[in-house]
């Protein structure tokens, strides 16, 4: 039997290099032999760049020090931003941009709830895999999408942590002031689901508008009712008007917040009235506060990165989800794809993360990672500090 050396040898070539990394690259959106592109999108301008500009820019500075290390098998990573102005449509705009034309592998990101939900439909189609940052809105993982997966803390995890807060402070008389915008619906629904769960019956029940100027009726039929603590899904502006007008009017339960009021030094600030904020006690996403030695050397990253900034704790968030994608990432391989990624993603099983109240876990039912919110406390004029980790089944 006669063998065509040449012809054998050439077909060997040919699978050789349709297995290859760089024909695997070639076939995937946004990867190279040397590089993957990874998008992110969230407002970069105005008051949401908070959880957008702020959040991508602790990204990048994990990023940075993946890449001086010599990147992930040989790739650097390269982050492109877009603005999506905290607006559901310019989310939709910003995702299409990211996956059709800027031709990213994958997506990290997502800031203001409402507008990453709106994406979410876009992202679930293109079937590209994303880790949300910093939106909580249930829907956005809720039920599962394949290539979707949360390092925040979504709005039923938040809930549930308040009334398990609550308990453990021994509350007896437990009130609820909400608002009841889609925003609030959010969080007050799963929040009355969790009270009802416990069999907990709340003493009073309240509504605030976003932009209420005043309290005095709520605060009045609360302290009537006696509560000892108050659980408030409110945005930054009415917490601040409720919690003044309780002072003033000598009522001073407990005051349970969520990641809406997540900064205690500004809302000390915004409520204006000392002493006031003495019994405010709310959620964060992650474990530490910005002045914490513990994050050092990410404060030292982040401000040598952005001259002028100051480490935040949006920027933490960032850098949290940031270490979890690099993981996955890496355990992924060489011959990457996108299809090993979400794989890797779903098997992220107790990872340790700098930042975050207890490592995260993912999985292909569940898509919510993080469900440890730490909880902040200030003291009138002191330091804001963690009190406890609140572990959410």
């Amino acid at each position: 039997m006669k063998i065509n050396l040449s012809k054998t040898s050439a077909c060997w070539l040919a699978a050789a290099m349709i297995f290859s990394p760089c024909a695997l690259a070639q076939q995937q959106p946004g990867l190279t032999a040397t590089s993957i592109r990874i998008g992110s999108f969230g407002a970069l301008t105005g008051p949401g760049y908070l959880y957008g500009k702020l959040a991508m820019n602790g990204v990048e500075v994990v990023f940075d020090q993946v890449n001086a290390a010599g990147g992930i098998n040989g790739r650097k990573l390269e982050l492109v931003r877009e603005d999506d102005r905290c607006d559901p449509a310019g989310a939709i705009g910003a995702v299409q941009k990211l996956i059709f034309q800027e031709q990213v592998f994958a997506l990290i990101g997502g800031g203001c709830s409402n507008a990453t939900f709106a994406a979410r439909e876009t992202i679930e189609k293109a079937d590209v895999p994303f880790l949300v940052v910093s939106s909580v809105h249930d829907g956005i993982t809720t039920p599962p999408a394949r290539t979707i997966f949360s390092t925040a803390l979504t709005s039923t995890i938040e809930s549930k942590a308040q009334v398990e807060f609550a308990l453990d402070t021994g509350a007896k008389k437990i009130a609820v002031v909400s608002m009841r915008d889609s925003w609030g619906r959010a969080r007050y629904t799963p929040l009355l689901e969790e009270l009802k769960a416990k069999g907990v019956k709340i003493v009073a029940d309240e509504e605030m508008s976003p932009d209420a100027n005043d309290a005095t009726a709520q605060v009045l039929r609360l302290k009537q009712a006696d509560a000892d603590a108050v659980i408030m899904v409110l945005f930054p502006k009415p917490a601040a008007v409720f919690t003044r007008d309780a002072q003033k009017l000598g009522f001073k339960p407990l005051l349970i917040g969520q990641t809406g009021i997540g900064d205690p030094a500004a809302f000390e600030d915004q409520v204006g009235v000392p002493g006031a904020t003495a019994k405010f006690r709310t959620i964060s996403m992650v474990k530490y506060t910005p002045d914490d030695p513990a994050v050092e050397k990410w404060r030292k990253l982040v401000e040598a990165k952005f001259p002028g900034d100051r480490l935040s704790v949006f920027n933490l968030f960032g850098i949290g989800s940031a270490q979890v994608l690099v993981e996955a990432l890496k355990r992924a391989g060489p011959d990457l794809t996108r299809e090993k990624l979400v794989t890797e993603l779903a098997n992220i099983r107790e990872f340790p993360v700098d930042v975050y109240g207890a490592p995260i876990t993912c999985t292909v039912e569940d898509h919510r990672c993080n469900k440890a919110p730490a909880w902040l406390a200030k003291e009138p004029a002191g330091p804001v500090k963690v009190l406890s980790i609140t572990r959410v089944n």
